[in-house]
């Protein structure tokens, strides 16, 4: 069962989501990435989750997909997570298993601190600690001037100053976001171009627009003193690190699970900053048996 909901909020933010599975199964919510769309979480990989017994709801951030868009910086992170609660109030959840990969990780940590009683437990994918300055490490791999925590390859600071370059039609936009995420993948696994092409089409289709989104990255960040908050974080935590990933690398999946209480950190042979088909079973695993033994 799939049905589609657009979520308008009190503060006038218009949020478009997508339930799939039965509504007596645990919900499971996919918080994407920053500047990604719902669709940044393929159909293979939700119904993978469906057939594990789960109930699944992906959404579209604000300035992506079909949900409001402002491209203005008059937000922050904090609000992003907001919004994903208000998301849960449109499909009637009281709580969720909230899953967040790269941004969405960010925003997991934030709401299990901001409003603990709507999560149920955290999978915390490719991406780091609320206690690390994404922004600085970014200007630190661009600068030649690392910080304490590995920062993002070179070859990724390079891919994503791309991103707002101005592109001729859709075939122009996925050739360039095919060779983002040639880079975003680490490299170790073979690269399935046409997969990720089929996956950036679809979501382009869904958006309706070639067009990157790029307000996220404006978007005011959480306070770094924040980081030391997690250690207040009651519920279960899975933190997925990417063995190869380019912009969160190893061991910055180890930190943030040693700032939550009892969490557990896995290291995953050949992932990098994507989700490959060729992971999907292993990563359906590790997030369907986190929330079963979560309860």
């Amino acid at each position: 069962m799939i049905a589609e909901r657009t979520t308008t909020t009190s503060w006038g933010v218009v949020l478009w989501s997508q339930s799939w599975g039965r509504p007596g199964d645990p919900v499971v919510l996919l918080v994407m990435g920053a500047n990604a769309n719902a669709l940044g979480w393929p159909d293979e990989f939700v119904e993978a989750l469906v057939a594990r017994g789960l109930r699944v709801i992906r959404y579209d951030h604000r300035d992506t997909g079909r949900s409001t868009h402002l491209d203005i910086t008059a937000y922050g992170v904090a609000d992003l997570a907001a919004d994903a609660v208000a998301v849960l109030d449109g499909h009637g959840v009281e709580a969720a298993h909230v899953v967040g990969l790269s941004m969405g990780g960010t925003l997991g940590q934030v709401l299990a601190l901001d409003h603990p009683g709507r999560v149920r437990s955290l999978v915390l994918m490719l991406t780091a600690a609320l206690d690390v300055d994404f922004g600085a490490a970014l200007s630190g791999a661009r600068d030649g001037e690392p910080g304490g925590l590995p920062v993002p390859s070179p070859e990724v600071v390079a891919v994503l100053a791309h991103r707002a370059d101005p592109v001729p039609d859709v075939e122009a936009a996925l050739d360039r976001r095919v060779a983002e995420w040639r880079v975003l993948a680490g490299g170790e696994l073979p690269f399935d171009a046409a997969r990720f092409r089929a996956w950036e089409r679809a979501a382009i289709e869904h958006a309706g627009t070639a067009r990157q989104p790029s307000a996220h990255g404006r978007a005011v960040p959480v306070p770094v003193e924040r980081g030391a908050e997690l250690a207040r974080v009651a519920v279960p935590a899975l933190v997925v690190q990417g063995a190869v990933d380019p912009v969160n690398p190893v061991p910055h999946g180890a930190h943030l699970a040693g700032l939550i209480p009892g969490a557990r950190c896995v290291t995953v042979p050949g992932l990098g900053h994507a989700l490959p088909a060729a992971l999907h079973p292993l990563l359906v695993d590790l997030v369907a048996g986190h929330v079963s033994a979560a309860g």
